[in-house]
């Protein structure tokens, strides 16, 4: 027959169930946090694919790099003096030029007419003047002759007026008859002053008359060398010597005036226009040293200009070459410049990373001793060049670091590296 338990027995087992059920949970729940925490394996990840670089000391060079063209130093733009029509291109771009050489010849009949009008008016000015010369000098010739009848008619007056005054002493004449004769004498000398400020004022009305007469015929010429020199404009020619770059006419189309015709460059004289990110350009300044490759060579060079304007996230820099240019150079050439911004003297650095910016705080992967692992390592970054850049804190000479794009990796803190990692010398 069944035994009553006492009522503590099953209190007390149920309760022993209880506390084997609460330890369990609380066993899973330990374990879930404790497998949670766990970090993930080290992965493992090939070497030869990575770039590493050493950390050194000494002299980092600061530079920064950029891509542009070579562009002449000295443009000429030829441009149209007159309307015209294009009748023909003489010279195709490509082509050496002399300063007198024909690029483009126009028409215009007006400017033609108008040339041979303005010489034929310069002409009958000239035939004017030499006309009108010759008459003053008649008249003047004339009135001379007159100032000198005068002037011997006063000579003659005053003769008699002596002889006269000795006569009347002798007392051979009157003293009215003497008077007389002063009084012609007086009269004739009167006459002379009359006839010779007639004469001097004669000579400056001629003098006056062909000053004027004389800057018509300047007014003529004048013309006539303006309208010339449309007629001669309607042949282009080069006016320098150089190399004919760009003719933007074509024949048959009709041009005004200050219509650019030509454009000729001196091949020689080039200088390079480098386009810098805005973000690098802060440092560039005048007169900093400069290298320019343009795929034949090399040569040295010096910042001129710096736009003053940024366009499309680049500011535009000139570089004046100082050295010869290398064989096979020509302007809207394709090149690539390297200025040097400054030397830093025994400082930290290594090879710029992916992403890394100048004064910046930023996290590498520096190698173990045996180079058989890699540890994400705090790093701070100072000044920056092209290719390095400054350690200010984080790493010291001789550490390896990988420089290449760990992004994928930005979930690990080490890595197991496969193989032997190349690392140069520090």
């Amino acid at each position: 027959m069944d035994v009553a338990r006492p009522p503590e027995v099953a209190q007390r087992k149920k309760r022993n169930r209880i506390l084997a059920g609460a330890a369990a949970a609380l066993v899973v729940v330990i374990t879930t946090v404790g497998l949670a925490r766990l970090k993930p394996a080290a992965p493992t990840v090939e070497a030869g694919g990575l770039w590493i670089e050493p950390v050194k000391r000494g002299t980092m060079l600061r530079n920064v790099r950029g891509t542009g063209v070579l562009v002449p130093d000295e443009i000429r733009w030829i441009t149209a003096l007159t309307d015209g029509t294009v009748e023909r291109v003489v010279v195709l771009p490509g082509t050496a030029v002399e300063a007198d050489t024909v690029l483009v010849e126009l028409s215009n009949p007006q400017t033609q007419q108008a040339a041979m009008t303005a010489d034929l008016d310069l002409r009958t000015a000239q035939d004017n003047y030499q006309v009108l010369r010759a008459d003053l000098d008649r008249d003047l010739l004339a009135q001379r002759a007159a100032a000198a009848a005068v002037t011997a008619d006063a000579a003659q007056a005053a003769m008699n007026a002596d002889a006269d005054e000795a006569m009347a002493k002798q007392g051979l004449i009157s003293a009215i008859q003497l008077r007389r004769s002063k009084l012609l004498a007086e009269t004739a000398v009167a006459r002379q002053k009359m006839e010779e400020e007639r004469l001097a004022n004669s000579e400056r009305t001629l003098a006056i008359k062909l000053a004027v007469q004389q800057s018509e015929v300047k007014r003529r010429e004048t013309m006539a060398a303006l309208r010339r020199s449309e007629a001669t404009g309607l042949k282009i020619r080069a006016g320098v010597a150089g190399v004919l770059q760009e003719v933007p006419v074509q024949v048959g189309q009709r041009i005004t005036p200050g219509t650019n015709l030509a454009r000729v460059v001196d091949p020689t004289r080039l200088k390079a226009q480098l386009q810098i990110a805005e973000t690098q350009v802060k440092d560039v300044a005048i007169g900093q040293k400069a290298e320019v490759d343009t795929r034949n060579g090399v040569t040295q060079g010096r910042v001129v200009r710096i736009d003053p304007a940024a366009r499309n996230g680049t500011v535009t820099v000139d570089v004046a070459l100082d050295s010869a240019l290398p064989r096979g150079s020509r302007p809207d050439m394709s090149v690539e410049g390297n200025i040097e911004l400054e030397r830093l003297d025994n400082v930290l650095f290594v090879g710029r990373p992916a992403f890394g910016q100048e004064q910046a705080k930023m996290s590498l992967f520096k190698l173990s001793a045996d180079r058989s692992t890699a540890a994400l390592t705090p790093v701070e970054l100072g000044r920056s060049s092209v290719n390095t850049i400054e350690v200010v804190r984080g790493l010291n000479v001789g550490d390896c670091v990988v420089l290449t794009d760990m992004s994928q990796w930005a979930d690990y803190d080490r890595l197991n590296l496969s193989g032997t990692p190349p690392c140069g010398t520090p």
